[in-house]
């Protein structure tokens, strides 16, 4: 199976989970990640592993509680640290991909705040007129209904909010946001490429005609309705894609979970071919800005890239727009609520001497970067 020429082949990563060293966030009192990865101050070499992997792509957030750690002041040694990472990557002919917000805000903002829109858009549009030139994908938020829920509905993560009213202020924020920076960075160059990173699942309805209707009612939900509110200020669409969800009426799950990961989710590859097929009505090019699996013993890795890619391919074959793949992720990393037990590296890392190591899957991975088959 041959990839379209030029193909877009990477890894991904977000700044808190692999940099370290990060004072001023939301996340940073209760869920402190310490040093990490210290990517921050390991960039050079960890980018020499990602060419030895033969991957011509990077996608990275750009840590917001670096860069503006007070209300209007940004920190010009944290601008400039992100230039000499962005310069890093084009001295190796690695396509960039920004992020500007990765789940983690200024602990001076709050996202159900209006003035939040004000802000974000601000930091975005300092951040695009420094690095414009550097930069050749932007993502403006990453799974902002993942971020919402989490954050203002169901408490887990910072700030720990449990309010539907705030979840919903929060999203309504998000879009407005999403549209604001697209036009500026429009403005400011005509040719910017600017998307979302957004998490849609597989919705399938167990049997029954009920079962249907609520599997249809989550897909609108869940992945319709954010992206039908900013379609108009897109330039491409990142799909990440992580769960199948087999619904029976009213709202309860039945997946079989024949094979699952480290973290008990579901490993469901045909999954993906569906969800992409339900993107290619928004006649946008397309990216898998994630895809991945928490697999320590690194024993369910290979097949699990084989298995997605060969649906990915499929999707292509049938006239879907794909233009990139990015595993989640380069290396091990925080994940999240979850600290640092979970294991989606390509690269291991040892967490006491922060040593990489990479793992068998990554040089299966490196062969299909190379190649550009399956």
């Amino acid at each position: 199976m041959k990839f379209p020429k030029g193909f877009i082949w990477g890894s991904a990563t977000s700044a808190y989970q692999v940099e370290g060293g990060i004072e001023n966030s939301d996340w940073s009192v209760d869920f402190p990640a310490g040093k990490a990865c210290d990517h921050y101050n390991r960039y050079e070499k960890d980018f020499n592993l990602l060419q030895e992997l033969n991957q011509n792509a990077y996608r990275f957030s750009l840590e917001w509680s670096r860069i503006e750690p007070q209300k209007s002041c940004f920190n010009e040694t944290e601008i400039e640290h992100y230039r000499k990472v962005l310069q890093s990557l084009k001295s190796r002919n690695i396509k960039t991909m920004v992020t500007l917000h990765h789940f983690t805000t200024p602990y001076w903002l709050s996202w159900s705040d209006p003035s939040s829109v004000f802000y974000f858009s601000r930091f975005a549009r300092e951040v695009f007129k420094e690095y414009h030139n550097l930069v050749d994908y932007w993502i403006v938020i990453n799974e902002p209904l993942v971020y919402a829920s989490q954050s203002y509905y169901q408490g887990a993560w910072p700030p720990k909010r449990k309010s539907l009213f705030s979840f919903l202020k929060v999203v309504n924020n998000q879009i407005a946001a999403s549209k604001k920076v697209y036009q500026e960075f429009h403005q400011l160059k005509k040719d910017a490429q600017v998307g979302i990173a957004k998490n849609n699942v597989f919705f399938e309805p167990d049997k029954s005609s009920f079962d249907k209707f609520s599997a249809s009612l989550a897909r609108y939900f869940w992945n319709d309705y954010f992206l039908n509110k900013i379609k108009n200020h897109l330039d491409f669409i990142g799909l990440n894609y992580y769960f199948h969800s087999r619904i029976k009426f009213p709202c309860s799950l039945r997946n079989e979970n024949k094979i699952i990961s480290d973290l008990g989710w579901e490993i469901y590859p045909q999954g993906i071919y569906h969800v992409l097929q339900e993107l290619k009505k928004y006649n946008l090019p397309l990216f898998v800005t994630e895809n991945g699996l928490a697999d320590e013993e690194d024993r369910q890795r290979e097949e699990f890239i084989r298995e997605h890619l060969y649906w990915v391919g499929r999707a292509i074959e049938e006239g879907v727009d794909i233009r990139g793949y990015f595993h989640w992720s380069l290396m091990d990393n925080f994940e999240w609520a979850e600290g640092f037990k979970p294991r989606f590296g390509l690269i291991e890392v040892d967490y006491r001497t922060l040593e990489r190591r990479i793992r068998p899957s990554a040089y299966y991975y490196a062969k299909i970067c190379r190649t550009n088959q399956l």
